[in-house]
Parts: structure tokens; sequence; C-alpha cells
């Protein structure tokens, strides 16, 4: 009985500590999303009150301003076609990369991709700067498409030739005897078996290309200017508009959050498959 109780004890304190860890995790930018929203729901007075008012009257005012206003609608739509952009290309030419490197053991590539997504960002701006001005590419989608590929594409790499490593060879030899070319296996037999981290992988790389902000307040304009550059209008020198900052921001974070939240499972269930290896 002696045993018996001292396990239970140590259980019950191994699952205290693992949830007082999960709260101490969760709370902080649990608190920093409320608050988000609570500041896109005040007016500019309640914001900048002490002490701070957690009891008030919503209003959605602000929100109405940013689109009418600031024209934030077509700034989603800049991020929305640039995100989209680079990851349909991120998955076009990286799914095959991370096929060859995986199939035929690669792995000076796949550590040069490593490097390359380690690389901090601002090594990548005056030359992507230099050779966009010099073809007159500045605000434009095709430029910042280009760069948060430097985002996505390793990303989408190196998270795709986990799977593609942990997938049975058998069955590419099975569907070649069977009469189809490499290429074929590839995609009638090895893509399909993949659809759970192509889809993690496009998620991740849709969600980056979404919240990048160096690429694009350097390589944009009017004309393709995101909405993480967008919110840097709301501060000006010796005003910050921080209920238009909160109304903006959370545009930004809401519908990718929601998306995520929705999806989380299939993005775990590929991590997941991805880290399993024969």
């Amino acid at each position: 009985m002696g045993k018996i109780g001292k396990t239970r004890t140590t259980r019950t304190l191994k699952t205290i500590l693992f949830y007082a860890g999960a709260l101490a995790l969760c709370v902080p930018p649990l608190f920093v999303f409320v608050w988000m929203i609570m500041t896109g729901l005040k007016t500019g007075v309640q914001n900048i009150s002490y002490p701070p008012e957690f009891i008030f009257v919503p209003t959605l005012e602000n929100f109405r301003a940013v689109f009418e206003q600031y024209n934030f609608f077509h700034y989603l739509m800049n991020s929305l076609i640039i995100a989209t952009l680079a990851t349909a290309i991120s998955l076009i030419l990286g799914l095959p990369a991370a096929y060859s490197i995986a199939k035929y053991r690669q792995g000076r590539i796949g550590m040069l991709v490593l490097v390359a997504r380690m690389t901090p960002f601002v090594s990548y701006l005056l030359p992507w700067y230099i050779i966009f001005r010099y073809l007159k590419l500045i605000d434009s989608y095709t430029a910042l498409t280009i760069t948060h590929l430097i985002i996505t594409m390793p990303m989408v790499i190196w998270l795709m030739v986990s799977f593609f490593e942990s997938m049975p060879g058998e069955l590419e030899d099975a569907a070649m005897i069977d009469g189809c070319s490499r290429w074929q296996s590839f995609i009638k037999i090895v893509l399909p078996l993949m659809r759970n981290g192509i889809a993690t992988s496009a998620i991740m790389a849709f969600i980056f290309s979404w919240n990048q902000f160096l690429f694009s307040l350097i390589l944009s304009g009017p004309q393709t200017k995101t909405v993480p550059v967008a919110v840097y209008n709301f501060i000006s020198y010796g005003k910050i508009d921080w209920a238009g900052i909160g109304a903006a921001a959370t545009l930004i974070v809401l519908p990718v959050s929601v998306f995520a939240f929705f999806v989380r499972k299939s993005i775990v269930q590929g991590l997941t498959m991805g880290a399993l290896k024969d």
C-alpha cells in the first residue's frame, strides 16, 4: 500500500506540474491577445486612461475607421495574394526538392537549406533591394513574392524531408513494377500519402508569409503594402493611435488564429507523422 500511495502521489505531482507549466506558457500570450482585442474595442481616451479600464462599453468605430480612412481592405488583399503566391510556389518547387533530398540522401543540400532558413533575414535586404531597384520591381507583387520565398521554401523543404524519409520505399517500387515512371509514382503514390505533411507545410508557410514585416517594409509601396506594414502607419511623430493599432492588429491576427485553431489537429498530426521513422 505504501508503494501504491507513493506512486499515486508522484503521478498527482507530475499532473499538477504539467498543468501549471502549461498554464504558465498559455496565460501570457492569451493575455496579450485579449488586451489587443480590448484595445481595438475601446475609444482613444479609454486606451490612455490610468488605471486601465477593464469594464467598458465596446465600440466598433475603430474597425470602421480602419477600413474607411486607411483602406485596410486593400492591404488585406495584398497580404492574401502575396502569402498565397509564396505558399503555392514553395510547394511546387519545395516538394520535389524535399523528395530528392530524402530519396537520394543529399544531406549537404539539406544542410544548405537549413543554413538559408537560419540566416538573419536582414542580411538579404540590401542585395534584394539593389537587384529589384535595378529591375524596377520595387512595389510589385513579384519582388515581395520572391523575397517571401526565402522564408517559406526552406520551411516547406525542411518539414517535408522528414515525411519523405518516413515513407517506405516498397510502395514506390511496387508502382514502378506496375509501369509507373519515377515522376508518376511521385505524383500518384507519394504525394497523396503525404497530404498531412503537405497541409502542415502549407499552413506554416502561409502564416509566416502573412506575418512577414521586414521585407514588406523595405520593398513594398502604396500599391503592394501588406497589413503588418499598414499597422506601422498608425505610429507617427509624437502620436500613437492605440485604438487604431488594436483594431488593425486584431484584423491581422484573428483570422489566422481562428484558422490555425480549426486546423490544429492536422498540424499536430502532420508534425507527429513527420517525426516517425522506420
